[in-house]
């Protein structure tokens, strides 16, 4: 167990919300009266170091909660959360950037914040004036930061502009001085927002890197706070899990990221029902779901297709598939049993109640959402059933993998065959 840098403990941050009153017609004179009033009440406010708040109606707001963990020394902890689950407020709150309400935060080492474009420098002050000013804020010499200077400049690729004032920095070179700042002047902890997304993806795959070395070789602790989940089961080894401003979970970043996943889908299971198809056979039902983890779809795990009907009468050919299409309406794929795949034998089906099923093997989709649409037919003869009974899933990607792509001998385009097992027929 390594050593706590960080101890939180009944962690509470409340915010006082003002509203306007829904009161009906005022007079000149009230309007007046209330504004002089809201002037004393809002003087008296900052007298006595009491947040001021607008409006005349007041009410309590926790954005924190009752929080309680521990970091060590060395962690790469990965923080989400939907808007609004207290992600930023605990950082702030970490960073000593406000105070807390209720509990209390004990804090061993530097602690350098990237929390949003702007934080930490003085726009009138150019690149190189700011890289000294932040190392002095912490606690550091000139000469200290002298020897790191070449380091910062080299890896943040504004040499060009570092005589020019920040305040005329574009918010992506802002991010990239403001991150090299933070990452190389040695903090024992370092704490970075979502605002590594204003910067290119080159610079985030670096910045990543960096965090990681940081941590592995330096020992140095990394809280991360991001809504991409890649980047979170990338970089982190544990996860925090914010909702509502309360610790929903914390653990193996791979089980908090799966919480996080699950709790957000909608529909954990796409079915249909219904009535399609004609005198030879009828579809009742269709779903997808996930063999491995009924709440969800992983890119990392199969998805499952399956289609219930029943055979009316004999036929010879009976074909079924599906078309997969991308949430832009691109078509990815077409799965259809028929004689350009010669593992499949054309039979006479006979009359009965089936079920079908076909598998997207894991490692074939992107995260992202997708919609299936079923296809019937006679073999050569008809199409009963033509991109009808929509199905629709979104994939999440929790274990940092990607798509894999099956071309043709040319490579001119994918081809997808899923697996599929059939109880009857």
């Amino acid at each position: 167990m390594p050593d706590t840098v960080i101890k939180v403990e009944n962690l509470g941050k409340r915010y006082i919300i003002g509203h306007q009153g829904k009161g009906g017609y005022r007079t000149f004179r009230e309007q007046v009266m209330q504004g002089v009033r809201s002037v004393f009440s809002k003087t008296s406010q900052m007298i006595s170091g009491q947040q001021v708040v607008e409006g005349d109606e007041v009410e309590e707001f926790w954005a924190l909660k009752d929080l309680n963990f521990e970091v060590g020394q060395g962690e790469r902890i990965g923080i989400i959360g939907r808007n609004g689950a207290g992600k930023s407020t605990l950082l702030k709150v970490l960073s000593r950037i406000t105070e807390p309400t209720t509990g209390r935060i004990a804090i061993r080492g530097r602690v350098a914040s990237l929390l949003e474009v702007g934080t930490g420098f003085h726009p009138e002050l150019t690149g190189r004036e700011n890289i000294f000013l932040n190392g002095a804020i912490m606690g550091m010499g000139r000469a200290e930061i002298k020897r790191k200077f070449d380091e910062i400049v080299d890896f943040s690729g504004v040499e060009k502009f570092l005589d020019t004032p920040v305040k005329r920095y574009s918010s992506g070179m802002y991010v990239r001085l403001a991150f090299s700042v933070a990452a190389h002047l040695e903090p024992e902890i370092l704490v970075v927002d979502e605002v590594l997304a204003v910067g290119d993806a080159e610079f985030q795959k670096k910045c990543l890197g960096k965090m990681k070395d940081v941590s592995s070789n330096e020992g140095r602790t990394v809280l991360f706070v991001s809504h991409n989940l890649m980047a979170l089961s990338s970089l982190c080894s544990k996860g925090i899990y914010l909702k509502n401003g309360q610790l929903r979970k914390q653990g193996m970043i791979e089980d908090v990221l799966s919480a996080y996943s699950k709790e957000g889908m909608e529909s954990h299971l796409s079915q249909w029902q219904g009535l399609a198809g004609d005198e030879h056979i009828q579809v009742t039902a269709a779903k997808i779901y996930s063999p491995a983890d009924p709440t969800g779809f992983f890119t990392h795990q199969d998805i499952v297709l399956e289609i219930e009907g029943e055979l009316l009468q004999p036929v010879y050919g009976m074909i079924m598939g599906f078309t997969l299409w991308s949430q832009y309406d691109y078509q990815l794929a077409y799965s259809l049993f028929d004689d350009t795949d010669p593992s499949t034998e054309i039979v006479t089906q006979v009359p009965g109640r089936f079920k079908k099923s076909f598998r997207i093997p894991a490692n074939t989709l992107a995260s992202g959402s997708y919609r299936i649409q079923l296809d019937v037919g006679i073999h050569n003869q008809k199409r009963i059933i033509n991109n009808e009974c929509d199905l629709e899933f979104t994939v999440e990607n929790i274990a940092g993998i990607g798509r894999k792509y099956l071309t043709d001998a040319k490579g001119f385009r994918s081809l997808f065959r899923p697996g599929w097992s059939s109880e009857k027929f």
